[in-house]
C-alpha cells in the first residue's frame, strides 16, 4: 500500500489539473461568449426591470 500512495497522489494532481483546464476551456470557448455574457448580467436584471429597461 505504501508504494501505491505516491502514484495515487500524482494521479490526483494530474486529474485535478486536467479538470481545471477543461473547465477553463469550456468557459472561454468562443461559441459560448454570448451565453456567458447573459449569465454575467443576471444580477442586474432586477434593476433593469425596475427602471423599465428590458433587453
Amino acid at each position: 500500500m505504501e508504494s501505491i500512495l505516491p502514484i495515487l497522489k500524482q494521479f490526483w494532481l494530474v486529474w485535478t489539473f486536467l479538470l481545471f483546464a477543461g473547465i477553463v476551456a469550456w468557459a472561454y470557448w468562443p461559441g459560448r461568449k454570448q451565453e456567458m455574457e447573459d449569465h454575467a448580467r443576471i444580477p442586474f436584471r432586477d434593476e433593469e426591470m425596475k427602471n423599465g429597461h428590458q433587453g
